[in-house]
């Protein structure tokens, strides 16, 4: 990295750093309390078709469910965003931008999810989580 940019990352952080702080401990206390809820609420056999297989959909007037997909794309982008934000600062910038990730509607949106399920460290987490709260481990049939 040349030198000027780590001074204009310098004065980023100069400028922001409390703000990046601040927004990175609130997205990091919302995602400690929302991971388990979101993990829990997974289908147990959501990951276990190759292809991505709908979801019910809710009996909304199409304006209605542009307006929502709409926002949880803007959401979903923003928190990819903070995410990539807080790898450089303080806070959960992987875990951010999963989130980011996972709310956004995007062509090849199932296989990423699969594939970051089917790591073993992530997938024994989340069947953990899902254990302790009465739910039964995750399905899934690999490639």
């Amino acid at each position: 990295m040349s030198e000027t940019l780590w001074l204009d990352l310098l004065a980023f952080f100069e400028a922001w750093g409390g703000w990046v702080t601040l927004v990175s401990s609130l997205l990091f206390l919302v995602t400690v309390v929302l991971t388990p809820f979101v993990v829990v609420r997974i289908p147990v056999d959501y990951f276990s078709h190759p292809n991505r297989h709908c979801l019910r959909r809710g009996h909304r007037h199409p304006l209605i469910e542009g307006v929502i997909i709409a926002s949880k794309n803007v959401l979903g982008g923003l928190l990819v965003l903070a995410g990539m934000i807080m790898l450089l600062g303080p806070g959960p910038g992987l875990i951010t931008m999963f989130f980011g990730f996972f709310l956004m509607n995007f062509p090849g949106k199932y296989r990423l999810e699969r594939w970051f399920i089917l790591q073993p460290a992530v997938l024994r987490r989340v069947n953990v989580m899902r254990i302790r709260r009465g739910q039964s481990p995750l399905e899934l049939a690999r490639k």
